[in-house]
């Protein structure tokens, strides 16, 4: 668990977690953000409860029993005064789609909490993980018409990466800017 700025927290989601979870997801889902990351579940898998998902997370973040394509990566809520405001992603390595995509950090705020710094403190508190991880600088995405997101990355000391061009969209991806940014 990692405190920043004396109200912030950053924590692995728990199974106590459900209900205010589920509903950041609801909130985040009208701006196109999956909050919890449920919906890239391997087709035809079977549905699994709230315990065994927050299990499913702990492992991924060991590495153990990922699904194709994904990495070990440390899914993190933010929490201040007990509300979840916002939750981030960090990812332990790159493969091909997240050097593109995805980058090391991902992260987002519920709409009722932005534009109170909680987006900077998270960014913050995963670039101290990845540190913590070996990362000496992380990539990190944002949508081409994020202006706020890209806002925070560049305050987190965030550079537009010049050799590598804007990411076209897809039609399942929206076209992102790339930066790299420094963890210590």
């Amino acid at each position: 668990m990692t405190t920043i700025r004396g109200e912030l927290l950053l924590r692995p989601l728990r199974v106590e977690d459900e209900a205010p979870a589920r509903a950041a997801h609801e909130e985040l889902a009208a701006d196109g953000f999956d909050f919890l990351l449920a919906q890239r579940r391997e087709e035809g898998a079977a549905e699994e409860t709230w315990a065994e998902y927050v299990a499913r997370l702990e492992d991924q973040r060991h590495g153990r029993r990922l699904d194709p394509g994904f990495v070990p990566a440390s899914f993190l809520v933010a929490e201040v005064d007990g509300v979840l405001v916002g939750r981030a992603s960090v990812r332990h390595e790159l493969n091909e789609f997240l050097e593109v995509w995805g980058g090391h950090i991902g992260y987002g705020v519920r709409p009722a909490y932005r534009r109170r710094g909680h987006a900077t403190a998270i960014l913050r508190g995963c670039l101290a993980l990845c540190a913590d991880l070996g990362i000496d600088r992380a990539l990190v995405t944002c949508d081409v018409g994020n202006a706020p997101s890209a806002a925070v990355i560049e305050r987190c000391g965030g550079v537009l990466d010049p050799d590598l061009p804007v990411a076209e969209g897809t039609p399942q991806v929206a076209a992102k800017r790339r930066f790299w940014v420094p963890t210590a």
